[in-house]
């Protein structure tokens, strides 16, 4: 209550003051005053480098989430050590305000099951905002690799066990995964060569030195638009309009096969109610803003728009499914 508000309940009536404070609570300017604001620009840190579906979205959020905030929302990409170094730090942030992460499921579901010693808990540390988007991987192949469609790669890994190999943004990434989860389907033999982020994996498949990768449409599109790689499917359940002629893997016979990923906004734990509710307020309205749609949509990619119980829900139920497809496959790091 301001130094009025407090003269006005001691000089007046108790009826009367009990009365203009119930009028001044429900008037706009009164919630107004509650709701937080930042004071000074907010830190988004991104857990992979720059190029990739993260980079992206994260770009896109935050430019929007600049002018609706009145301060500036700064994108900080902290590759490496398959996006634990980026979570870790936004772990131990100080509950402020002014540290934001853009979570995924490399960081948040797959890490927990592939890492012993993880130091954060997706649980315990962090208090989820809202779920963004989702984006459906694509699986390419470098253009002097003699193979058209999966139907074709699949037969060259076969006539090649362990010997062609293929790129992702790091261990645990998206990429990583659909990669592992395209090998169990279709039993092939391919090598793993991480690399810290998307960017840096897809300038050695432009070069040549990699054979194939999995990443989301961001980071490849582009240069299969251009004739550098050639996409030979597409994870989703559907085919994306921006490629309709290539055809899903469950198309190519695998049925069921289906391999998305996706990001959220989280801040660190015992961050206070009002700050998440004025965070998740912007970020919702972002995804709606005609900038952030067209981006998305620009890249095949679905805005989702949960809350911040809807999502630790999801992060859970999403740690059991990935953590099923690592054990399966057999992954583990230190």
């Amino acid at each position: 209550m301001n130094p009025i508000h407090r003269f006005l309940c001691w000089r007046a009536a108790p009826a009367l003051a009990l009365a203009s404070l119930a009028v001044l609570a429900g008037s706009p300017a009164a919630a107004a005053a509650d709701e937080w604001s930042p004071q000074r620009p907010v830190r988004l840190l991104v857990p992979y480098g720059p190029g990739g579906s993260s980079d992206v979205i994260a770009r896109a959020m935050a430019a929007e989430m600049s002018r609706t905030l009145g301060q500036q929302v700064i994108v900080e990409n902290k590759g490496g050590g398959q996006g634990v170094i980026a979570t870790m730090e936004a772990a131990r942030a100080e509950p402020d305000g002014y540290t934001l992460l853009l979570g995924h499921v490399g960081t948040l579901a797959v890490n927990p099951a592939m890492m012993p010693n993880l130091p954060y808990d997706p649980q315990r540390d962090f208090a989820p905002i809202a779920l963004l988007a989702k984006v459906p991987m694509i699986f390419a192949v470098g253009k002097n690799v003699p193979a058209t469609d999966l139907a074709s790669f699949v037969a060259l890994a076969k006539s090649k066990p362990g010997v062609l190999n293929y790129g992702s943004a790091g261990n645990g990434s998206a990429g990583h995964l659909a990669f592992e989860m395209l090998k169990t389907a279709t039993g092939i033999d391919v090598m793993h060569v991480p690399y810290k982020g998307t960017g840096a994996q897809t300038t050695d498949l432009l070069a040549g030195n990699i054979d194939a990768a999995s990443a989301g449409t961001p980071g490849l599109l582009p240069h299969a638009q251009a004739g550098k790689v050639r996409i030979i499917a597409v994870g989703s359940a559907r085919r994306l309009p921006v490629l309709p002629d290539v055809p899903t893997v469950a198309e190519q016979g695998y049925p069921g096969f289906e391999s998305s990923q996706w990001f959220g906004l989280l801040a660190p734990a015992g961050t206070p109610a009002p700050v998440i509710a004025r965070f998740q307020k912007d970020a919702l309205a972002a995804l709606q803003s005609q900038s952030v749609s067209e981006r998305l949509a620009h890249d095949s990619s679905e805005p989702v728009g949960l809350g911040p119980q809807a999502f630790a829900d999801f992060i859970q139920a999403e740690g059991q499914r990935w953590g099923e497809v690592v054990r399966r496959a057999k992954l583990r790091t230190e």
